[in-house]
This record gives structure tokens, C-alpha cells and sequence, in this order.
């Protein structure tokens, strides 16, 4: 049996959506006014797109109305909202996109002070993982509108802080460099995949929601919660990999740059 399928037209979503993109594209165009002497460049404006379709496909594409049918849909969506677009459209951004709020980082980080701590998106982003995936949890927000978009807002909002710290558009009074933001991006997708693994090799179905659903695409119940908790297992490991290297070649980057910068000055 296959799942229904039908797209999801939320005038909430199109509106929040409409309105990022238009001020994505006006701080762009002002950002590559003649003079500016950093503009923005259609690579990011690329990225912030992709992200921009990323939400899109999440909660207006039939990905939405399968997540309610099949668990390990769920699992595609919830991991585009925490991971995928924070990741696009924060890379997106610039330090001249983000004017005149550059200017103010860092005061907002003075007043919110430990909350502003990278430690503290792992905990938000960990935490909320779990939380919202304790049965009880779990099915309210899938019997209730109002609560499944407060899940995914959450999601998107943990996402965001946490993707914030690593790609780091504007500079912060407190990040990790180095073997800490390894540590930093370790500590935080090893304890996610372990609910992952949790999720897919749990004796028995866990959520009541899924329970008595139909064996679409021929899963049962317990195959698709299974399913799901391999999704969200290895999306964490591959992102971390990715990250991981990613944030390695910039170790080395630096680490050339100061040994030809030292190099230079003993010349001199």
C-alpha cells in the first residue's frame, strides 16, 4: 500500500518564508551597491536559496503529509529543519548581509551570557532531540497543530543557534577553534545518534501514533521506527564528517598561513 500524498500550503509557512527571502535579497542588493568594498557574492546568495528550497521541501513539499504517515519521513523532515537549512542559510550570510546587527553581536552576547556560550547550543540541541522524542512527547505534537509546529520551530531555532557557532558569520566573544570545535561537534552528534540507535533497535514500537498505521510501502510499524532511527543516526555521523573535514583543512589553512606569516617576520 502506498501512503497518500498532498502538499502542504500552510499560510504561516509562505508568509515567515516570503519574508526572509525578501530581506535576504535587499540586504544583497545593498550589500553590492558600487564602493562596497566586500560584496556579497552570488555564491551565497546560491546557498541561501538552497536553503530557503530546503524549508520548503520540509513543511510545502509531500515530504509533510508522508511524515504523518510514515515515521522515517518524519525523520527526513525533522533533519532538514535542524541540520540541512540552518547549515545553507547560514553560510549564506555575511558580515556586510548582516548589517547594521554586526554591530551589535556582541552586545547582545554580553547581556545574554551564558546563553550565548557555545556549550549551551549543544545542550539546547541535544536536549530538545530527546525531549521531543519521549513517546508522550512525540505523539501530542503529531495529534496537535498547534504543537507540531512549536516542535519544528524548535528544531529549526536549536538548529540555527547550534550551525551559528560553527560557521560563525560574525565574529564571537565565545567560540571553541581548533581541537574544540572538534570537540564541540563530537560530543553533540555522538549523543543524537545514540538516540538514532535507541530509535532503530527499540524492541517493540515506541510511539502509539505510528502503532496501527498500515504497512505502507510494505514496512510495519516496527520496521519503519527502525528506519527511522538508522536516518537519524547516520545523517548525525555523515554531517559530522563532513564538518569534520571541512573544519581540518581550515586547522591546516590557518596553521600555513601563521607558520608563512612567522617566516616573513624572522625574513625581516
Amino acid at each position: 500500500m502506498s501512503p497518500q500524498v498532498s502538499w502542504s500550503f500552510q499560510p504561516a509557512v509562505l508568509i515567515g518564508v516570503g519574508a526572509m527571502v525578501v530581506l535576504y535579497l535587499a540586504a544583497w542588493r545593498r550589500g553590492r551597491q558600487p564602493g562596497e568594498p566586500h560584496p556579497p557574492s552570488f555564491g551565497r546568495l546560491a546557498l541561501f536559496g538552497a536553503g530557503v528550497a530546503t524549508i520548503l521541501v520540509a513543511l510545502v513539499s509531500p515530504l509533510d503529509s508522508l511524515g504523518d504517515q510514515l515515521m522515517v519521513m518524519h525523520m527526513v523532515q525533522h533533519m532538514l529543519l535542524l541540520d540541512v537549512a540552518p547549515i545553507l542559510l547560514i553560510l549564506g550570510l555575511t558580515k556586510v548581509l548582516l548589517r547594521p546587527a554586526t554591530r551589535r553581536v556582541q552586545a547582545v552576547e554580553r547581556r545574554a551570557g551564558y546563553l550565548a556560550h557555545p556549550a549551551f547550543a549543544v545542550i539546547l540541541y541535544v536536549a530538545l532531540l530527546w525531549l521531543w522524542h519521549i513517546p508522550a512527547m512525540y505523539d501530542r505534537a503529531q495529534g496537535n497543530g498547534a504543537i507540531h509546529v512549536l516542535e519544528h520551530l524548535c528544531f529549526f531555532g536549536a538548529g540555527a543557534l547550534y550551525w551559528w557557532h560553527v560557521v560563525s558569520p560574525v565574529r564571537a566573544r565565545m567560540r571553541f577553534s581548533g581541537i574544540g570545535m572538534v570537540g564541540y561537534m563530537a560530543s553533540t552528534k555522538l549523543l543524537v545518534g545514540l538516540l538514532g540507535i535507541v530509535l532503530a533497535f527499540a524492541p517493540d514500537v515506541l510511539y502509539p501514533f505510528y502503532a496501527h498505521k498500515p504497512h505502507y510501502w510494505g514496512l510495519s510499524p516496527h520496521e519503519d521506527q527502525s528506519m527511522a532511527g538508522l536516518v537519524m543516526a547516520l545523517e548525525q555521523s555523515i554531517v559530522m564528517g563532513i564538518a569534520l573535514v571541512v573544519l581540518f583543512v581550515q586547522m591546516l589553512t590557518e596553521s600555513e598561513r601563521e607558520a608563512q606569516r612567522a617566516e616573513r617576520f624572522e625574513v625581516a
